[in-house]
């Protein structure tokens, strides 16, 4: 487990839960927001919030306490301990739970966030019908810029990409009419 400050440690768990939250209301909605008719209601931008949080949070933990665990056998192995899973039991694997467990909070907090905002947005604001993707996908490109401005990247760059995604995505959610 690196000694990275608590900030910079949970950063995956936010951008993994933004994108993931955005991401998954584009792939669920994106057939009401583009054909109109039934519009996103309130309810259903809530019901989408929790299936991408659930999700979110179920996903994180699996691979940050696998990734963590597999950093406790690597150092197992540099120490020549004789018995596998040792550290595991010991302070150290139950950090290595907690910090899972607290990132994956962080990243089904974040994506109930990134799914519900947009969502809840285009409920509020029917018309025209089409403005919730267009907010949704207007989300992926700030989160882009955010990310660019974290990361010393080309805004421009790193907004096209992460929108260039939402559009593809929506496209795909649009063939598959999930809701």
């Amino acid at each position: 487990m690196s000694a990275r400050p608590a900030l910079a440690r949970h950063v995956l768990g936010a951008v993994l839960g933004l994108s993931d939250g955005i991401l998954t209301a584009l792939t669920l909605a994106s057939g009401r927001l583009l054909r109109g008719g039934h519009p996103i209601t309130l309810t259903l931008a809530v019901r989408i919030a929790l299936a991408a949080c659930a999700s979110s949070a179920f996903v994180y933990f699996v691979a940050r306490y696998a990734d963590l665990r597999g950093e406790l056998v690597r150092a197992e192995l540099e120490l020549n301990l004789s018995s596998r899973g040792r550290l595991a039991t010991t302070r150290l694997g139950r950090a290595v739970r907690d910090e899972a467990l607290t990132g994956s909070a962080l990243a089904c907090a974040c994506s109930f966030i990134g799914a519900l905002v947009p969502l809840a947005a285009g409920a509020l604001i029917r018309h025209p019908p089409w403005l919730g993707m267009a907010l949704t996908i207007g989300s992926l490109g700030l989160l882009g810029v955010a990310l660019a401005r974290a990361l010393s990247g080309s805004r421009v760059r790193w907004a096209a990409a992460l929108m260039l995604g939402g559009v593809a995505i929506s496209w795909l959610g649009s063939v598959l009419h999930l809701v």
